[in-house]
């Protein structure tokens, strides 16, 4: 498939007919900027290496008849990316900047996404009706930063209530975010003996079922500081976490559970394959070969939207990844692929060339058709005020 074209919005305000716009500022290219000529006695600064996106060409397409778009996450970067499909054709790619970007969930009206120290939650501020730049039909502004601490957040869920639940790495568990502490814990596997941060098997993956945590993924059994690392091979579980049994093992790193369609899926990252777990054999079925280390997954109809990352070899070498690229003659890149579950093919994808070469965490933004957020430290926080009347019923959006 040849690629097709790339958008990049700069920090901009929403604007159209139904929302003020004061500062709208030109469109940017892929490309980095080129710096700021030096003043006299200043070293010349090497300008830095571009992030290279490309993507398949009908994807744009296949996202505006699907009526999705996607955000997808890397720590390494300290990004949070929004891909949608503008109304011309093209697809849109969205950027901005949060400190250790990593698990990501949300719907049209909100986003939660877990960061260095915090839980942020975002809002849509456009009503129905509403386009910001005559582009945008979603635009999530952050409105509340829970302080966690240092836990290593990983995976994120919406529960029935609405409450966050995160897993919460470091200390072994899964987690709700405490109006009084870092975090309140709501589960921990059997074989953990205690709350402590330690990081011992490597919890990461969530799968919601009915609003409830049901499936999680861990690299090991481990009870010991760091004991996760020398199981990457083989020591990887799901656990069902209302019964505490184990339900698949002999995993490799398996990552991001996902209940859909009668079944659970996951990534059993270490081989690079995309599959599911066969309850009667308590085994993995793989279904689809991924070139990289797969993080970050959604199943959307007929479709599986996987995370793929360059493995970081001084951590995770030896693992069968490595083998199964090299008996495919296949090189491991950093991007998302839309897989067709039906055929097991790749129907689209999006790629990142260049320094990112880690991604995290994906969600599916279903009824948005191109979404926009506003950045950690962006000005435009100053000036993005809305409000709502006295019975909520309503609410407006200023720029001041």
């Amino acid at each position: 498939m040849s690629d097709a074209e790339v958008t990049a919005e700069a920090e901009v305000q929403p604007a159209d007919n139904q929302v003020e716009n004061t500062a709208q500022q030109p469109q940017q290219s892929t490309e980095a900027t080129e710096p700021t000529e030096p003043t006299a006695g200043e070293p010349q600064k090497a300008k830095p290496e571009p992030v290279r996106k490309s993507c398949s060409s009908g994807l744009a397409q296949w996202m505006h008849q699907s009526q999705l778009s996607i955000a997808f996450t890397s720590y390494q970067s300290g990004r949070v990316y929004m891909v949608g499909a503008e109304p011309g054709g093209k697809l849109s790619f969205h950027e901005r900047i949060f400190q250790r970007a990593m698990g990501i969930v949300g719907n049209r009206k909100r986003i939660y996404m877990g960061g260095l120290y915090q839980v942020w939650r975002f809002e849509n501020v456009l009503q129905p009706g509403q386009v910001a730049n005559k582009i945008f039909d979603a635009c999530y502004v952050p409105r509340n930063a829970q302080f966690t601490g240092e836990v290593d957040i990983h995976e994120l869920g919406i529960q029935k209530d609405g409450k966050i639940i995160f897993v919460n790495t470091k200390y072994n568990c899964l987690a709700e975010p405490s109006l009084t502490h870092s975090f309140r814990v709501i589960w921990k596997p059997e074989f953990i003996s205690k709350i402590v941060p330690e990081d011992r098997c490597h919890l990461n993956g969530l799968a919601m079922v009915d609003g409830k945590p049901k499936y999680v993924t861990a690299v090991c059994k481990s009870d010991t500081i760091d004991g996760w690392r020398e199981r990457r091979d083989n020591g990887g579980i799901i656990i069902d976490v209302e019964t505490n049994e184990i339900v698949c093992e002999g995993l490799s790193m398996p990552h991001s559970p996902r209940w859909a369609n009668g079944k659970l899926w996951v990534l059993n990252s270490g081989t690079g394959y995309l599959g599911y777990v066969d309850f009667k054999t308590k085994s993995f079925v793989p279904h689809t070969f991924c070139p990289g280390f797969m993080r970050g997954l959604q199943i959307h109809g007929d479709h599986a939207i996987v995370g793929l990352s360059k493995p970081r070899y001084e951590r995770f070498e030896g693992l069968q990844l490595d083998q199964n690229l090299a008996d495919k003659d296949s090189e491991a890149w950093c991007g998302v692929q839309f897989i067709n579950l039906k055929t097991g093919t790749v129907d689209h994808w999006i790629r990142l060339d260049g320094p990112v070469t880690e991604l995290f965490d994906l969600t599916v933004l279903p009824g948005v058709r191109c979404p926009m957020g506003i950045g950690q430290q962006s000005k435009e926080n100053l000036t993005m005020v809305t409000y709502e009347d006295a019975t909520g019923t309503s609410a407006s959006t200023v720029a001041n």
